[in-house]
């Protein structure tokens, strides 16, 4: 057995995500979620100290390379602004990674959050002012309606979603599909809804996968 092979295999049987319960996986990565899996994280991806000056970073080559030891095929989900040049970078980097049709994205939308006075003191965002009030501006660019559709659509073509994703928006489709004979894994970061942890077969915590997913990176003005 080869080392790509022993690898497969180490990652299959530490996670549970055996062939024979769980055959034909496809990934669903719902990444404006993961991609703050690992934000406020204090220990690095060997379980030491973190540099005060470092925080942990989704390395997107090393998500795809660790879904691939057990997914079939993987889709991946994100917002991006049209404005800021860094935001297309990343939106050709996704591309060159896992491939053009396998990335779903549209523009992030600001949506108005007016502030209560309690909610005030604690902002650290940019406040703007207009009639109705105080408020910030809040990105937002939901893939739930996108991810359901397609995982709905392509049923035929798996046994088993692996669902990348804390969101409880997702318990519908998990209880749709779970009723329809199909598998589900749940890769999760902190605390989800019992409903959604309800629905999956088999969780696995963030936590026990970062070596695989992470890389370092200089925190913003250290």
């Amino acid at each position: 057995m080869d080392l790509s092979a022993l690898k497969t295999k180490h990652i299959r049987e530490t996670l549970g995500i055996t062939e024979g319960e769980f055959p034909r996986i496809i990934s669903f990565v719902d990444f404006a979620n993961v991609n703050y899996w690992f934000d406020t994280d204090d220990k690095d991806e060997k379980g030491n100290p973190l540099p005060v000056d470092k925080r942990l970073s989704i390395d997107i080559e090393k998500l795809k390379d660790f879904l691939l030891q057990f997914s079939d095929d993987i889709r991946f989900y994100y917002g991006h602004n049209p404005a800021k040049a860094g935001s297309l970078a990343f939106h050709m980097a996704t591309k060159h990674v896992f491939g053009k049709s396998r990335v779903f994205t549209k523009p992030i939308q600001n949506v108005r959050h007016y502030l209560s006075p309690s909610e005030i003191a604690g902002n650290r965002r940019l406040v703007t002012t207009d009639a109705g009030g105080d408020y910030i501006l809040i990105p937002k660019s939901n893939f739930d309606v996108e991810i359901c559709v397609d995982a709905i659509r392509l049923a035929d073509t798996y046994d088993t979603i692996c669902l990348l994703s804390s969101d409880a928006d997702f318990v519908s489709l998990l209880r749709y599909l779970k009723a329809r004979g199909k598998k589900t894994i749940l890769f999760k970061g902190g605390r989800i809804a019992g409903a959604l942890g309800a629905m999956a077969d088999l969780k696995i915590n963030a936590q026990n996968v970062k070596s695989y997913l992470t890389t370092q990176k200089q925190k913003p003005g250290s």
